[in-house]
């Protein structure tokens, strides 16, 4: 087996670290299920050693025993991808030469070893599960960092602009295929907003705002890039040896089944919850829709009527306050209402009882992303579809939000709504468009990165001035690390870090760009710069990702997979939905980008519908002809697959028929021919009983004969003609 990597401050060789918390068990119990863990680990062959942990906590490091133990679970996963056609050509049995040929790398030797921990008992695995059943003490198991590695990831990644596909390789090898996606596709991302960014600059001085040819190219854009990156995810499938993975699919342990069946194909019994029984559960999602719709959608369109009441109507003392109250509002109440939502959808998604992981994950996804439409573009939608043609209509109603501002009003007049003769404010759109674009991404930044840094060290400072005040009052406070041997000290001190650090989770990255492009998608035609803001704050985002990954979360369990997963399905609605919005956006807001004046006298249903009609279908068209004309390209990836395939038929070829199969028969030995051999033949011939056919067959002992005497024939009957032109 190649050695562990060296690095800055050396791992031990530990595979994976178990937390082993017991601060809330009897100390039989915790003895006792400590005793389950270390067995089951010991019984698929993973090594353990033990030390201390913080807040009544063992830190159990984990390693496999023996190098023929972890050959056995390599040739067992390799060969498994094979029988689900992910790897082209079966593994060589003798597993040496399989990595000889096919190194391991990283991310699938902690892959492997976290399956051994964590797989099914069934399987020949310990089913360690934290947090669950008997398990409930193990709260976490991961990795541990490669320092040395992420010190030069980070640097490296600070002084190039674009990424090699060598270097998303490294990530993939450090970290899994999953992780790698998330970066694949946030450079794909980045590297086609040069386009837009460009283009949307030179719309921005040349054509202005609500430009109908900005709003074509953007859409055009927005299909190529799409239909591109479903190609990239194939060559990436193909080049990373994932393509198909998703295949194999992991049971969730809380999968209800009720019945088992046997299957009529494999003889198998296989564990059946009814799908109509499911889709009746997937009902619900209906009222959880509507629910959320109406939660989300009351609080930001009340704080949103404050809000033009506070600003556009309201004019007496502390104005330049009271116009931050919204804000307020919308901060203290959505995330509130968010993690309400999320909670009701998380039940909801395991009361449908899904039975794989990937299913699981996939219907989480798309409830998750119903909320997160909700909060992100419900704001710009009311501006553009409700304020802007609705508004001398609603404003005489915001009577109602006197109360905001009745404390600190001189008189009713400062409070009085205008009847008639009130104008919309025509920079609004923009303005909020450019929050979103600009000082949303700047806070988002903000939120990931700065705050959890300061958390952390606020966080560390208090258990130093506890320790202190401890000892100040004569006592000591309980210090993991008392017992720690000299040389392990530094180590178990990063360890012990690392422990309290929070679990990445791609997912949320993931959804912060399709957020993100929802807004260049949908609204970027209001302000053309948008993609340029974009393209600064991708830059800064990938390098801001792997530090977030290198220092304040913990090193991720490489996970494998062959796409983005269901967010490319969320990509592809934004891009048929902004086709909509961008037409409907271009129409309304014609007149000189101003908009029809906040009165709907001028805003004819029909041509508007039409717009709309005209543009989809002209959307569905488009995405037709990208997709058909990428098809027919190649890539490295297709070529990569085509050889292989074209490699495992010769070998098989090869391996069936011999290397000689496809070889000329060795020459007769030529006898020369006289009488007596003549006189021979004819004797041999009538010694033994013969047919036709063998007479027929005898003629011509050799392919050598036939063609001598093929060539006689041609040369006696070939026509005048040939015989001139030889």
């Amino acid at each position: 087996m190649p050695p562990h990597h060296t690095t800055l401050h050396d791992n031990f060789d530990v595979d994976y670290v178990i937390v082993y918390r017991f601060a809330d068990t009897t100390k039989a119990e915790a003895s006792e299920r400590f005793r389950d863990l270390v067995q089951a680990l010991a019984r698929v062959g993973l090594a353990t050693e033990v030390r201390n942990g913080e807040n009544c906590a063992l830190l159990v490091f984990v390693k496999v025993a023996s190098d023929a133990r972890l050959n056995n679970a390599v040739y067992r996963s390799r060969v498994k991808d094979w029988l689900y056609g992910i790897r082209s050509a079966q593994p060589d049995r003798e597993t040496q030469n399989s990595l000889t040929s096919q190194p391991l790398t990283e991310a699938e030797r902690y892959r492997i070893v976290h399956h051994l921990i964590t797989g099914p008992k069934e399987e020949g695995n310990a089913g360690i599960t934290p947090k669950q059943g008997q398990w409930k003490n193990v709260e976490s198991i991961f990795p541990l960092h490669d320092h040395t590695f992420n010190k030069e990831w980070i640097k490296k990644w600070a002084t190039v602009t674009f990424l090699k596909v060598e270097d998303l390789d490294e990530i993939r090898n450090r970290f899994g295929e999953k992780v790698a996606y998330y970066f694949a596709f946030t450079q794909s991302y980045f590297a086609f907003l040069l386009f837009p960014a460009a283009f949307g600059f030179s719309s921005w001085v040349l054509l202005g705002h609500f430009s109908s040819i900005y709003a074509i190219v953007n859409c055009l854009w927005s299909v190529v890039f799409i239909e591109y990156w479903k190609r990239q995810e194939v060559d990436l499938g193909v080049r990373w040896g994932v393509k198909g993975v998703s295949a194999i699919q992991e049971k969730r342990r809380e999968f209800q089944y009720e019945k088992e069946v046997k299957d009529p194909i494999t003889g198998e019994t296989v564990q059946v919850f009814p799908a109509t029984k499911r889709l009746y559960r997937q009902l619900l999602q209906l009222p959880f829709t509507v629910l959320a719709s109406t939660a989300l959608g009351i609080i930001i369109a009340t704080c949103f009527g404050i809000e033009i009441f506070l600003s556009e109507v309201y004019n007496g003392p502390f104005k330049s306050i009271l116009v931050f109250l919204p804000t307020v509002l919308l901060t203290a109440l959505v995330p509130t209402i968010t993690t309400v939502l999320t909670e009701i959808a998380t039940r909801l998604n395991d009361y449908e009882n899904w039975e794989t992981t990937d299913a699981y994950d996939s219907a989480m996804t798309q409830k998750i992303f119903i909320l997160n439409f909700i909060t992100s573009y419900l704001p710009v939608f009311l501006t553009a579809f409700v304020y802007v043609p609705y508004g001398s209509l609603i404003v005489p109603y915001l009577d109602i939000f006197q109360l905001t501002a009745r404390p600190f009003a001189e008189n009713e007049k400062q409070l009085a709504t205008p009847q008639a003769g009130f104008t919309i404010n025509p920079a609004r759109l923009r303005k909020q468009v450019i929050y979103f674009a600009v000082t949303a991404q700047i806070v988002n930044f903000a939120m990931e990165t700065i705050v959890p840094y300061l958390k952390r060290r606020g966080f560390h400072k208090y258990q130093e001035l506890k320790t202190e005040r401890a000892a100040k009052k004569g006592g000591a406070a309980s210090n993991a690390a008392a017992n720690d041997l000299p040389e392990e000290a530094e180590f178990l001190a990063r360890v012990r870090s690392e422990a309290e650090l929070d679990v990445y989770d791609v997912s949320t990255d993931l959804r912060e760009m399709v957020v993100q492009y929802g807004y260049l998608t949908l609204f970027s035609v209001v302000w053309p710069l948008t993609a340029v803001s974009f393209l600064i704050n991708n830059w800064v985002e990938l390098r801001s990702d792997a530090v977030k990954i290198c220092v304040e979360m913990q090193r991720p369990t490489p996970y494998r997979a062959d796409s983005i997963g269901p967010w490319l399905d969320s990509l592809g609605f934004l891009t048929w939905l902004g086709s909509i919005s961008a037409a409907a956006l271009v129409y309304l807001f014609s007149n000189d980008g101003l908009g029809p004046d906040g009165t709907p006298a001028d805003i004819k249903g029909w041509a508007l519908l039409l717009t709309i009609f005209f543009s989809e279908h002209i959307y569905l068209v488009v995405r037709l002809a990208v997709r058909f004309a990428i098809s027919k390209l190649n890539s490295p990836g297709m070529q990569k697959e085509h050889a292989e395939r074209f490699m495992v038929r010769k070998r098989y070829f090869e391996e069936s028929f011999g290397e000689d199969a496809m070889e000329l028969p060795p020459p007769m030995d030529r006898e020369k021919i006289t009488r007596s051999s003549l006189e021979e033949e004819a004797r041999q011939g009538s010694m033994r009983s013969s047919t036709a056919q063998d007479h027929f067959w005898l003629r011509q002992r050799s392919w050598e004969e036939s063609s001598s005497i093929g060539v006689g024939l041609i040369e006696k009957m070939a026509p005048a003609e040939s015989k001139k032109q030889q």
